[in-house]
């Protein structure tokens, strides 16, 4: 599938929009610039490696023989005591020596530019569509944070577990009711993100989600 191109009828791509219940409460039109992107699997991979990278602290620590404080005075002499020859007691043979090529901090972020990136994030849409396993819905609609009233939304959906929720803007009730679940994600339109749409299952979309997403990306 590597390097596969997606060829765009052009035309925008009509998909219902659901209420809770599964029942259609209208239509939206999705762009298929972004929906019917193409796919390019090496962008794929260079954009979850670009993600993760960012997330590795890079505080691993270790101290080299030079930086051990401490005497530098040899520990006995050179010959005639018929024990090995040591320098000094940062030597990385001793116990509380120097440590040979530890890690040092260092920073594992990678640069990938704007343009590579919103290729990616197209290809991941267009991947969740085809699969069958985006789905748009009208909206949430909680009337409290409560984590048993937000699985009650998605048991009624039926759409498994491992999910991905994108809502268009800060929803405390929604935010809050999800953070304890452990396979279903909820991430603003603006955080939506290539390794997310990848790692689950089904991608959820309100309508004023879609909607912002093809402003941003279109």
């Amino acid at each position: 599938m590597e390097g596969e191109t997606a060829i765009s009828s052009g035309g925008p791509i009509t998909v219902d929009v659901l209420d809770r219940n599964q029942n259609a409460v209208g239509r939206i039109d999705l762009n298929p610039a972004v929906f019917d992107a193409p796919v390019k699997l090496h962008l794929l991979h260079q954009m979850v490696v670009y993600q993760e990278a960012k997330h590795r602290a890079g505080t691993a620590s270790t101290k080299t023989r030079g930086m051990i404080k401490g005497s530098r005075k040899k520990p006995w002499r050179q010959k005639g005591t018929g024990r090995a020859r040591v320098g000094d007691r940062a030597s990385p043979l001793w116990r509380g020596g120097g440590v040979i090529f530890g890690p040092r901090p260092r920073d594992f972020s990678k640069k990938l530019s704007k343009k590579v990136r919103k290729a990616a994030l197209k290809g991941a849409l267009t991947i969740k569509r085809k699969e069958e396993k985006l789905l748009v819905v009208d909206e949430i609609g909680l009337e409290k944070i409560k984590t048993e009233e937000f699985m009650d939304w998605i048991n009624d959906l039926n759409l498994g577990e491992n999910i991905l929720v994108v809502i268009p803007e800060a929803d405390e009730k929604v935010e809050l009711s999800s953070r304890n679940l452990t396979k279903i994600k909820v991430l603003r339109a603006g955080g939506i993100n290539v390794r997310d749409i990848l790692l689950h299952d089904r991608l959820v979309l309100t309508r004023g989600a879609a909607e912002k997403i093809q402003e941003t990306l279109a």
